[in-house]
């Protein structure tokens, strides 16, 4: 393992990446925090070596900023995924930006329609919150996909989402609560800023059984 990039290092250079200049309610296209980013990607990194030479999956990418943040931590090749072609063209000139775009495929397209094989995903899924289930669609095929799943759900939705885990081959190895702070985006809000309890899940299939 390479040296070490601390947290805080990591989230600074999260911070430095466009975010979506017209998110979609629909989609809940909200940008992964930086600080949430940055711990999930510590955490893939250095506690379980889930980054350094793997082959990662950004279900959902956004912006980008999972992936490529996997990529600046030593991934070999990532490929980044999400339904609005908005969102992938600005994770090119993100990628492009960070110097990583020779090692990232950005597919624009449905997360169910990703063929391969891969060592570890990561992603912020949809909360389910416009389209019933939609986080764990993501979840099913996260697991279908890699043997290493690193995901971020509502805190209470844990029970729900520990046994959808455990059918599906799954088993939850960390669960870290954290706060989400989501600023205002849509005129549906009525604060400035909202603040989310989530927990952030790694999972390894224990189940090779595809669904």
């Amino acid at each position: 393992m390479g040296q070490i990039i601390p947290r805080i290092k990591i989230e600074g250079m999260l911070e430095c990446l466009r975010p979506h200049p017209d998110p979609d309610p629909w989609l809940e296209q909200y940008t992964t925090p930086a600080d949430v980013a940055a711990e999930m990607l510590f955490t893939a990194a250095y506690v379980f070596d889930d980054i350094e030479d793997k082959v990662v999956a950004d279900l959902g990418c956004g912006t980008g900023r999972l992936g490529i943040g996997a990529l600046l931590l030593g991934a070999q090749h990532v490929i980044e995924v999400d339904i609005d072609p908005r969102a992938v063209a600005v994770a090119l000139k993100n990628a492009e930006a960070a110097k990583v775009s020779d090692r990232c495929c950005l597919v624009s397209g449905d997360v169910a329609s990703l063929r391969g094989v891969f060592d570890t995903v990561l992603m912020n899924p949809p909360f389910g919150t416009k389209r019933r289930h939609r986080d764990v669609m993501f979840l099913s095929e996260a697991l279908r996909l890699a043997g290493s799943v690193y995901s971020i759900h509502k805190s209470s939705t844990r029970r729900f989402i520990t046994g959808f885990i455990q059918r599906r081959g799954g088993k939850v190895s960390s669960l870290l609560q954290m706060e989400l702070e989501i600023p205002w985006m849509f005129d549906f809000h009525e604060k400035v800023r909202k603040s989310v309890t989530v927990d952030l899940y790694r999972i390894a299939r224990v189940d090779q059984r595809v669904y």
